[in-house]
């Protein structure tokens, strides 16, 4: 993280003249996966040179909009729009910081207020009314056939594709495919009478904003989509029990997983209708499959797909990462 003084970066400048905002104010600049940040005292100014990621700043304006006269937490959208440098995305700052750099320092009884808050939120996420269908454009691209520039969040009803994706390798094992299928084909008709929520899609510390034990907006709705409620629970448990795979930038670290061991408890106290699906941990790991088998589809590094077609084949067996949490 640097201090950038006063708007002197020149493409924070060009930005903030896009927006028709003044070029003052104290910016730190951060890093990100996908984007550049700066970080205002009033607001946040997000850049996405990434063209993997199409329209992400347009569909993220799109949901935050249907968020407008909700109970859910968020940033305000200022302004979005394209420039030479790239799209660009400015939204209000929250009090408080991230969920990922405020729970090394927190006590017991304020990270479970911070998880309890969390609840709620996700709870009034997902009473929004969602269109039917809706997609990151990125990710609709992707099922379409294009290449691939994430593999989260699980769309359930494009698991099969992806099973014949795998199957389309060269060096796919058609074996473990062909189970694979069945075993999913057996899975689908839990999910036959879901009802699809708006779900985050990627919800874990660094997507949340706290301050003094409380949520002050869950942010970062570029992977927003139309899935069933537990999806949430997917990516959540999946931060718990692989927490240091989750740095908020490449060159960070992630939290030790044994810090977020009561997480799961504290969001089923609070939010406990997200746990009361029939046949929960089949569901999960269903959705689990799906992110294993888009890695082994189309991750381009083999060593990648190695991992995901071992893991694949643990799931076969009745095992992944939720054997050791307490949910």
């Amino acid at each position: 993280m640097t201090d950038s003084g006063w708007a002197t970066d020149p493409v924070l400048r060009r930005t903030l003249v896009a927006a028709g905002l003044p070029v003052v104010g104290r910016f730190v600049s951060k890093g990100g996966w996908v984007s550049r940040v700066w970080v205002g005292d009033e607001y946040v100014v997000r850049l996405n040179s990434n063209e993997r990621f199409r329209d992400a700043y347009r569909h993220e304006a799109a949901v935050v909009g249907l968020l407008a006269g909700s109970e859910v937490p968020h940033a305000r959208r200022l302004a979005h729009g394209d420039g030479p440098d790239g799209p660009w995305y400015i939204s209000e700052r929250l009090p408080g910081r991230t969920l990922y750099d405020a729970w090394p320092g927190a006590d017991s009884h304020t990270r479970q207020a911070m998880i309890e808050s969390l609840g709620a939120a996700l709870r009034a996420l997902h009473r929004v009314p969602v269109p039917a269908g809706l997609l990151p454009p990125w990710l609709a691209d992707a099922l379409a056939g294009k290449p691939w520039p994430a593999f989260h969040p699980p769309v359930v009803s494009a698991t099969l594709q992806q099973v014949e994706a795998a199957r389309r390798l060269p060096s796919n094992d058609s074996r473990l495919l062909a189970d694979v299928a069945d075993w999913v084909q057996e899975r689908l008709a839990l999910f036959a009478t879901d009802v699809p929520v708006l779900v985050h899609g990627d919800l874990h510390g660094s997507n949340v904003i706290v301050d003094q034990g409380r949520v002050t907006g869950i942010i970062d709705f570029a992977e927003a989509l139309a899935q069933p409620a537990d999806v949430e629970l997917d990516t959540i448990l999946r931060w718990c029990a692989r927490a240091r795979e989750y740095p908020p930038t490449p060159d960070e670290q992630g939290l030790a997983e044994t810090t977020l061991a009561e997480v799961p408890g504290w969001l089923h106290s609070a939010y406990p209708e997200l746990f009361e699906r029939e046949q929960l941990r089949e569901r999960l790991n269903f959705y689990d499959m799906y992110g294993e088998l888009a890695l082994y589809a189309h991750h381009p590094q083999p060593e990648i797909r190695k991992a995901a077609q071992h893991r694949i084949a643990r799931l076969l067996s009745g095992h992944n990462h939720l054997d050791g949490l307490a949910w």
